[in-house]
């Protein structure tokens, strides 16, 4: 399954019991229980300080976590159509559960209430764009490869940051970048979600898996889009 639907055959579709808006409705609710998720671990992590543990006593911890996140996101989407929907709900939760270690360790760097309110930004522009998405007659899928090209230059800034500390000077400006790609993400990914229910209706099972994936990406929308908002907007402890 390669979950791109437009390479499908937007022709193509069979009879479903489930419609759009409950298909749309079960999408973002899976999305936003891995948030719950996420801030869970994250808060039970820095009230226990178990993270700052975990991160002191294992050496490399933060690149265990980033290698064991990716392979988990490529299992997912090069076997999820062979998986069954139990899996791919729990590869998905063990995800969220991993970036909630990265959350916990913001919250050692930022005051909560600011993370909150960071939170509640994020979440409204999150549902402005995902509403523009769903909403929208305009076929996004034209603006793939400008985001392809943003996602690749901030993975590469990131990367080249790590060698090059001098780099981080420019760290707000490309924030602000990062904060227009995720924006326009959530939009493109809010419009894929109609995509895969043209597609997959008809195949309870695969339209489940497709809905599982389509939140992990608006998962990755916001969490990209929060820590983005955060790095500019939020107040850091002393």
């Amino acid at each position: 399954m390669s979950f791109d639907p437009y390479e499908f055959d937007r022709s193509y579709s069979r009879g479903g019991q489930e419609t759009l808006g409950q298909y749309v409705g079960k999408t973002f609710l899976w999305m936003m229980a891995g948030l719950l998720v996420t801030f869970g671990v994250g808060t039970v992590g820095w009230a226990t300080d178990l993270t700052w543990i975990a991160y002191r006593d294992i050496p490399g911890l933060h690149l265990i976590l980033l290698v064991a996140t990716l392979v988990i996101s490529f299992t997912m989407a090069t076997r999820i159509e062979r998986m069954p929907v139990g899996t791919a709900v729990a590869l998905f939760l063990g995800i969220c559960a991993l970036f909630g270690f990265t959350v916990s360790m913001y919250m050692y760097v930022f005051h909560i209430s600011s993370i909150m309110l960071v939170f509640l930004v994020t979440a409204a522009y999150f549902g402005v764009l995902a509403a523009y998405g769903f909403l929208t007659k305009a076929d996004l899928s034209r603006i793939r490869p400008l985001l392809t090209i943003g996602l690749i230059f901030l993975i590469g800034f990131y990367l080249l940051s790590w060698l090059i500390p001098g780099l981080m000077a420019l760290d707000r400006l490309v924030c602000m970048i990062g904060i227009a790609l995720f924006l326009a993400y959530t939009a493109y990914d809010t419009q894929k979600i109609k995509a895969y229910y043209q597609y997959y209706s008809g195949y309870p099972d695969l339209l489940a898996k497709a809905s599982i994936f389509s939140a992990l990406q608006l998962y990755l929308d916001f969490l990209n889009l929060f820590v983005h908002l955060l790095s500019i907007l939020g107040r850091r402890r002393n």
